[in-house]
């Protein structure tokens, strides 16, 4: 299944697409090459923007939820990746510890660490979850509507001088992080030693920023399109920071619109380069954090003056209540992709250094240039026949599987830019 692009302007996609076709050879080099200079993250998901004349990330998460949105179809590429991750960092792994979100009563969100789990379990490993939420002392069952079982333990440190983190009578080698760390480095996961945390504390929200994810990709599309010789706009959003910013105090208001005007200047000058007669616009959001929150689509410069306290109020509280201080200005790539009448944007998943699946979100409620992932938002696997690795040169530049691999593509590019922000960021 491939979407219909509900545009005139599909010029541009299209010949990006039969180039990714043609050089795709060089392109497997040019990506394998990258994987023997760094290490790519344990597991990473990126949401893309098709516009028919430009295709870019404009998300990429490291501690992804969402597995149990994935094609069941493709879960032996799941369990195949995760063996390969799991054997270069641990290769006598048993016992698997899992440590999930504190989100008990999302039962979505519960069936992904279910999923996640069971992919786990496949590659030959005991897993067991461990939770950060202090009113679950004993074992603690919960049942899913989807007829899944978890089970929750308290978490304990082990060994002399608590040196190492597990469950009572369960000592894992691994610690597998699905929680961002929004709020912070819990105690009980600090000064952990002789175990690997995957992925690493500081890729945690507490430390990362998109500002510097994305500062990491534009180093990795610019060297991308060279070797191509391709415009790296094709592939890359724009982006400004603003780094003291309150809301509620309207502070950061002259900071803020003055990187608007900028951004919105430039790419209008690539609109007209392209002959796109849309109107631009930039997202304007928290630098760090998920969940969709802190986010607001500006046309105009002077829209990010005198916001209304509805307005500030949404804008200046991210996850877990914190304040947001720092955001990133970023071109708005339109979504013109539609699934069930609803606009549609591709979120590609992936293990290791492999793509394992992904899906489409899907929201009705909002338009081509608004964040999807907001109340209203559904989920539709990715029903593509040879997943976003087999491009068919046999077949049209948009057929699905050379549309997919289009995808894989650029969302492989974002995972090594987060391997090198990662490899940026790493205390000394």
């Amino acid at each position: 299944m491939v979407p219909n692009l509900t545009t005139a302007l599909s010029g541009p996609i299209l010949e990006l697409e039969q180039r990714f076709l043609t050089d795709d050879i060089l392109i497997e080099q040019w990506l394998r090459a990258q994987w023997l200079e760094r290490s790519p993250p344990f597991y990473t998901s990126v949401d893309l923007r098709n516009a028919g004349f430009k295709l870019a990330p404009v998300d990429t998460n490291l501690f992804p939820g969402g597995f149990n949105n994935l094609n069941p179809t493709f879960l032996p590429l799941c369990v195949q990746a995760a063996m390969a991750a799991i054997e270069k960092i641990c290769p006598e792994a048993r016992n698997l510890l899992l440590i999930p979100e504190s989100h008990t009563r999302n039962q979505f969100y519960l069936q992904n660490v279910a999923r996640l789990a069971s992919i786990l379990h496949h590659t030959g490993l005991n897993v067991r979850i461990g939770t950060l939420l202090p009113e679950i002392t004993a074992a603690t069952r919960l049942d899913l509507p989807d007829g899944q079982t978890l089970t929750l333990e308290p978490l304990t440190r082990l060994g002399p001088a608590g040196r190492r983190l597990g469950l009572e009578g369960f000592d894992p080698c691994a610690i597998l992080l699905n929680n961002d760390l929004s709020a912070g480095v819990p105690d009980i996961l600090a000064n952990i030693q002789e175990q690997y945390l995957l992925p690493p504390l500081h890729a945690g929200w507490h430390v990362r920023r998109k500002s510097k994810h994305f500062a990491a990709y534009n180093e990795v599309a610019n060297s991308f399109a060279e070797l191509l010789g391709i415009d790296p706009w094709l592939i890359n959003p724009g982006f400004e920071v603003c780094g003291e910013v309150n809301f509620q105090e309207r502070a950061g208001e002259e900071c803020l619109a003055a990187n608007v005007d900028a951004l919105l200047l430039r790419t209008r000058a690539k609109y007209r380069e392209y002959g796109v007669t849309e109107k631009p616009f930039v997202i304007v959001k928290a630098d760090a954090g998920t969940y969709g929150m802190g986010i607001m689509t500006v046309h105009d410069a002077s829209e990010v003056k005198g916001l209304n306290r509805k307005q500030r109020n949404k804008m200046s509280v991210g996850k877990e209540g914190l304040q947001v201080t720092e955001v990133i200005i970023q071109e708005g790539v339109p979504t013109y992709e539609k699934v069930d009448d609803g606009v549609a944007e591709p979120v590609i998943y992936m293990i290791d250094r492999y793509v394992v699946g992904g899906f489409y979100r899907v929201n009705t409620s909002r338009g081509i240039d608004e964040n999807l992932n907001a109340p209203g938002m559904s989920f539709k696997p990715l029903a593509f026949e040879t997943g976003c690795s087999l491009p068919d040169s046999s077949q049209a530049p948009d057929a699905p599987p050379n549309r997919f691999y289009a995808y894989g593509v650029v969302a492989r590019l974002a995972m090594v830019a987060a391997a090198l922000e990662l490899e940026r960021t790493e205390p000394s």
